[in-house]
């Protein structure tokens, strides 16, 4: 399986495609990767809450903390790490971090489509999976980050998918378009997410 990045090293441009290394198990088996000769892409394989419920092995609301980057495995990753404020599924320590594919290396840029990026501060609902390296990944990128916004007037919560802004693909239609969950309360979220885990088939220990 292959991935087309973009990197850039002291302002060159450079196009390379090299074989993933060291990918999150769940990235491999419930994303697509396509690429084209046109413009270098990351296309995820549409999933529903239901699909996205089963494959994580744990749910969390948190906040961002901070974000550092470094090289593994041949690779630049970025590191988020995560205050953990709600468990809604599996266990996870009160502070986790997240690997994700791309980033800055003392000038060296590697970027992903497809690939949520993180403000300290901000509030998230992450659906992870854990690593072999004792750290978490993201149960297909954007689709498995939900932002939390609060209504100024009324503190009101809600989520939105980042996929209602990234076009993901749908096998049924064989169509590509931005579709995901956009400004629902957090509460009815919630309890769509509970009524999935209640449906989920039992993880295998």
């Amino acid at each position: 399986m292959m991935i087309r990045r973009k990197t850039s090293k002291s302002g060159r441009n450079l196009q390379s495609e090299r074989k993933l290394r060291a990918a999150p198990p769940l990235a491999l088996l419930l994303a697509l990767f396509l690429t084209t000769a046109a413009a270098p892409a990351t296309t995820l394989l549409r999933m529903s809450l239901e699909q996205m419920t089963q494959a994580a092995a744990v749910i969390v609301r948190a906040q961002c903390l901070e974000n550092s980057t470094g090289w593994d495995a041949g690779e630049i990753w970025t590191f988020t790490s995560f205050d953990v404020q709600e468990i809604w599924s599996g266990s996870a320590p009160n502070e986790i971090t997240v690997r994700l594919l791309g980033g800055r290396v003392a000038g060296v840029t590697s970027t992903v489509s497809g690939v949520p990026r993180f403000r300290p501060g901000e509030e998230v609902v992450l659906f992870l999976e854990p690593t072999p390296r004792g750290d978490f990944s993201i149960v297909s990128w954007q689709q498995g980050t939900f932002r939390i916004r609060r209504d100024a007037p009324s503190g009101a919560e809600n989520v939105t998918q980042d996929t209602a802004a990234f076009a993901t693909f749908d096998p049924a239609a064989r169509q590509f378009h931005a579709a995901g969950i956009r400004n629902l309360p957090l509460g009815a979220f919630r309890a769509q997410v509970a009524a999935a885990l209640r449906a989920r088939p039992p993880r295998k220990p």
